[in-house]
């Protein structure tokens, strides 16, 4: 399936901002099973001093600069991409048994793959291991259960216990108070799968992106109904890096499109950067994703 998808942030600052300086990462990057067919960013006012690099992880980062005084700044990422279903492990007992996995990327040099993935291994920003964390996996991570299996349940599980509440949460909570009220949005519900998953030393990255929404039958799908997303990925020897979903409890197909990865958030932040002046501000953020055709 070919998606375009058109990601808008607008800031309404409450004094007029001198200048400022951006990083932004809205520029989907092609993976397995996804091909980025053309992607733009715009911005008004006009930036000058524009460059599109790769950083760390292979994302794809703008950096841009707004020179002269502003009010109000809008971002705008418009993106086509191809989307194809990965073939994936259907049996997830096919997989490796988690304590096998965990010694090879303890232990292991060979082969690159693993690692490179040694370092989602290890604590982060945003991320630490615990044993509270750990404490919650173990009903997931029963000895000898194949690493897939172990994590589809924990999937599974966060789903089910964690309530979704847009309200509870910003980006300066920590896990352990996700952990203790279980509520949080899709960034909390990965972080917190990757901090239990790397709690039992194995491997796990955060993903950032989005995800079609589809309206009830007969209903017209809405402009704008669409939204950032996040879920995580496990590193599994031999296979790769696959995708797990909390928020929605699935195995992430053709309906995601990767925009970044990283060790957490604070790696794949959309947009950040630093303003002289502007004081308070109002932020709105809109996504829409359409269907162009397969």
């Amino acid at each position: 399936m070919i998606y375009r998808i058109t990601h808008t942030t607008h800031y309404d600052y409450a004094d007029g901002v001198g200048q400022s300086y951006h990083e932004a990462r809205l520029l989907p990057r092609t993976c397995p099973g996804q091909a980025v067919l053309n992607s733009r960013l715009e911005v008004t006012p006009m930036e000058s001093d524009a460059r599109l690099r790769e950083d760390f992880f292979g994302n794809r980062v703008s950096y841009f600069t707004i020179p002269t005084p502003h009010q109000a700044l809008t971002v705008t990422a418009v993106s086509e991409v191809q989307r194809t279903r990965e073939p994936g492990l259907l049996d997830f007992g096919q997989s490796a048994g988690w304590e096998s996995v965990r010694a090879a990327l303890q232990t292991e040099l060979r082969p690159e793959a693993t690692l490179a993935a040694r370092q989602y291994a290890l604590d982060s920003p945003l991320i630490q291991a615990s044993p509270a964390l750990a404490a919650y996996a173990d009903a997931s991570f029963a000895p000898g259960r194949p690493l897939i299996d172990a994590v589809h349940d924990l999937m599974q599980r966060i789903h089910r216990d964690f309530t979704f509440d847009p309200e509870f949460t910003t980006l300066a909570t920590p896990l352990a108070t996700v952990l203790e009220h279980k509520r949080g949005v899709c960034q909390d519900f990965a972080q917190l799968a990757i901090g239990c998953i790397r709690s039992h030393g194995l491997a796990a990255r955060y993903v950032s992106g989005y995800i079609e929404t589809l309206p009830p039958p007969g209903r017209p799908k809405l402009v704008g109904a669409d939204a950032s997303h996040a879920w995580f990925s496990v590193f599994v020897p031999g296979t790769g890096w696959m995708d797990f979903d909390p928020t929605n409890n699935q195995v992430p197909q053709d309906q995601h499109i990767t925009v970044a990865w990283g060790r957490d958030y604070s790696d794949v932040a959309p947009l950040k950067g630093v303003i002289f002046g502007g004081q308070q501000h109002e932020l709105r953020v809109s996504v829409e994703m359409e269907r162009l055709g397969e």
